[in-house]
């Protein structure tokens, strides 16, 4: 039972959960935030809901491809800390923040600019008239957003995963008061309705900039140099982070795209379809930001296993990782089933909304293990820096299989119409085959030693 290999498993278990362990944390917390919206909200009235749940639904793919394309600073930061190359570690953090400013006006022009998506894809006009006010609000937060990622990115790659745990937590308690006086019109403050949520979004963003400036600047980071000049921007340096963080984007904004999508074409069905769909969809990620975690983790510990020069041993990681990600999923998926009324019951009381919600739900429960599993997959292929693959497979997976099935069954252009459970089939469907080929990805990639030298030198 005490053989040497069953001490480094242990270790190796220790130091995965010494950095997924935060980073759990500050997942849920940010998660927390947008419980806050969809309860407050729904509280409010099921328009502000809905409003929310269109608004979101474009707020946040957006906003998650170019933080994707930032997240390839995790990985390059992480390698670069195992070999010990700090002066490095500066310089792509100087050229990450020129690429954060430069996603985030590209986001922002997107949140301005809505209005006639919605009219073309006919989404409901009482949910449309919250959700564009909504977003023009967190727009003003969004450059904050993007500055803060690259910062916090350079502490989560050199194992300090605390910050972000504690940054999200003080979002959090701001969050929910914010959101109070400004949905309600306390203090003097105007009713917004849920365009209150939006104004308090971009608050906390600037907050997290705040915070996270504040954390960079202490000793400990002084030796990558990352302040002591100005770089203006050099393509020699951004082009390796846009290799590994493009496809990192894409395919985050694929799944997430997904999603929003379906939110979108849900809109035709109603305000209450809508609110239906976003309450089981937020149960959904609250379940799924743990394995998320563990993905982050497993990202930040193989990255400096590989630049360490230790690969063999990464993918002992990576098995760990799944291994967790596996008990989290079952055990989400039981609470789930065991507890779903009550956890509707959170967000609305409105009976047709409690009961399409609770429904939904059971959809979760079938695929709570491979959205979990598929994520971690993904977390760990980007600590070898191989992301072009895994952006095919979510392309394909969730645009040519999960899609297209989601829109055959849904409209009915394949049998009967069954509305909105022909879409969550459809996401259930392609969130599986993305799961099946992600996880085979990874068994091929960390029994390669060649290939993984290949990509590590690529970018």
């Amino acid at each position: 039972m005490n053989s040497p290999r069953t001490r480094q498993v242990v270790t190796e278990s220790r130091q995965l959960f010494h950095l997924a362990l935060p980073l759990m944390g500050a997942q849920l917390a940010q998660m927390g935030m947008g419980v806050a919206d969809t309860i407050m909200a729904g509280r409010y009235s099921s328009a502000d809901l809905a409003g929310i749940a269109l608004g979101t639904s474009i707020l946040w793919p957006s906003m998650m491809l170019v933080m994707g394309v930032l997240q390839a600073i995790t990985p390059t930061v992480a390698q670069l800390n195992g070999a010990r190359d700090y002066p490095a570690i500066g310089d792509v953090i100087r050229q990450g923040i020129w690429l954060g400013i430069g996603g985030g006006l590209f986001v922002v022009a997107i949140l301005n600019n809505v209005e006639p998506v919605y009219h073309m894809m006919k989404v409901d006009p009482v949910a449309v008239a919250i959700s564009v006010p909504y977003l023009k609000m967190c727009s003003m937060g969004i450059p904050a957003l993007m500055c803060f990622f690259c910062l916090r990115f350079l502490a989560d790659g050199m194992g300090y995963t605390r910050p972000a745990l504690i940054i999200a937590i003080s979002g959090l308690l701001l969050k929910i008061p914010l959101n109070y006086v400004l949905i309600y019109g306390k203090f003097g403050f105007p009713e917004m309705g849920g365009v209150g949520c939006g104004v308090a979004q971009a608050v906390i963003m600037w907050l997290q900039l705040l915070l996270v400036t504040f954390v960079v600047f202490h000793r400990r980071f002084d030796k990558t140099g990352w302040r002591s000049k100005f770089s203006p921007p050099q393509w020699r340096m951004i082009k390796p982070l846009l290799i590994v963080g493009i496809p990192i984007g894409t395919t985050i904004f694929a799944e997430m795209g997904l999603f929003s999508l379906t939110t979108l074409l849900l809109g035709r069905f109603g305000a209450e379809v809508v609110a239906s769909h976003n309450i089981a969809m937020n149960i959904n990620a609250i379940f799924f930001m743990p394995p998320m975690a563990l993905g982050m983790a497993a990202t930040i510990r193989i990255g400096f296993r590989v630049g360490a020069g230790d690969i063999i041993e990464s993918r002992t990681t990576a098995a760990i990782a799944f291994a967790t990600t596996a008990l989290f999923a079952i055990g989400g998926a039981i609470l789930i089933y065991l507890f779903r009324d009550p956890l509707v019951g959170v967000y609305t009381r409105e009976a047709v909304v409690m009961n399409l919600a609770s429904t939904l739900l059971l959809f979760v429960v079938f695929f709570l293990f491979f959205d979990a599993s598929q994520a971690t997959f993904v977390g760990a292929l980007r600590g070898y820096k191989d992301t072009r693959i895994p952006m095919y497979i979510a392309l394909f997976s969730y645009w040519v299989v999960g899609l297209p099935i989601g829109i055959s069954l849904g409209f009915g252009y394949v049998g009967d119409a069954m509305g909105v459970y022909g879409f969550w089939l459809g996401l259930a469907i392609g969130v599986g085959t993305a799961a099946s080929l992600m996880g085979y990805r990874l068994w091929r990639v960390s029994g390669d030693l060649a290939l993984i030298g290949k990509l590590s030198n690529e970018a």
